[in-house]
C-alpha cells in the first residue's frame, strides 16, 4: 500500500508532520531528545511531535483494529486501561480540582510513546476531572496549566529526589491534535527513571477498582 492509500484510510486526521514521517524509513527517523522536547515543550509546539515511521502505522493499523472491534477508542480505554471504578462517562470525580483526589487519576505508561530516545518514558495521565481548557483556542487556562504543574512536581518530580523538576516534563494536547478526544489526559515525560519507582507510579490502586 503506498503512502497516499494510508493517508487516505488513516483511522484519525493525519497532521502534516504524520504525513512526512510517513514518507521516511526508521533509519532516516531523528528521535526527540530531552533538550529538543524542552523546547518544542516551552514554546507550546505540541504539533512538531512525532511517532517513528513503523510505530506510526502499527498505531494506525492498531487505532482502526480497535475502533472496529469496540466501536470507539473511548470504549476500548473504558474496557482494558481506565479504573473500573470511574463507570462510563460524564464522569463523577471526588474533587472538581483536577489530580486533587488520587482516585480520580490513574497514572500508564503510553502504550504509543512518540519517537523518543531511549532515556525517556512517555507516561500518560488519565483524569475523570475535566481540565478546563479555552474554548476559542483548545488550550489550557492559566489556572490549569497552574494546577497540572502543581501536580506534576508533587507526584513526579519530587520524588526523583534533589534535580527531579530537571527531570520531567509534561503537556497537554491542544483539542484539535488529542486522538481520544473525551477522555481527560495529559502527558508526562521523564528521564532517567528507576524501573522501581516507575513502577510504583503506575501501580493499580484498590481504589481504582470497581
Amino acid at each position: 500500500m503506498g503512502d497516499a492509500a494510508v493517508v487516505e484510510e488513516a483511522p484519525f486526521p493525519l497532521t502534516d508532520v504524520d504525513k512526512w514521517v510517513l514518507s521516511q524509513t526508521d533509519e532516516e527517523f531523528k528521535y526527540h531528545n530531552w533538550d529538543e522536547l524542552r523546547q518544542i515543550i516551552e514554546a507550546n509546539n505540541l504539533s512538531v511531535l512525532k511517532r517513528k515511521p513503523s510505530d506510526l502505522r502499527r498505531y494506525m493499523k492498531w487505532t482502526a483494529e480497535t475502533k472496529a472491534q469496540y466501536g470507539s477508542m473511548t470504549n476500548y480505554l473504558l474496557a482494558h486501561r481506565l479504573p473500573k471504578a470511574w463507570g462510563r462517562p460524564p464522569f463523577t470525580p471526588l474533587s472538581a480540582v483536577p489530580f486533587q483526589e488520587p482516585a480520580d487519576y490513574r497514572v500508564l505508561v503510553n502504550d504509543w510513546p512518540y519517537g523518543l530516545t531511549s532515556d525517556i518514558t512517555h507516561i500518560v495521565v488519565w483524569s475523570r476531572t475535566l481540565i478546563p481548557t479555552d474554548p476559542e483556542t483548545g488550550d489550557m487556562t492559566p489556572e490549569s496549566r497552574a494546577t497540572v504543574a502543581a501536580f506534576v512536581k508533587r507526584y513526579f518530580a519530587d520524588r526523583l529526589g534533589p534535580g527531579g523538576q530537571d527531570r520531567v516534563l509534561w503537556f497537554k494536547n491542544w483539542v484539535a491534535l488529542q486522538s481520544v478526544r473525551t477522555l481527560e489526559h495529559i502527558h508526562v515525560l521523564v528521564r532517567d527513571v528507576d524501573p522501581v519507582l516507575l513502577a510504583e507510579w503506575t501501580e493499580e490502586q484498590e481504589y481504582h477498582r470497581a
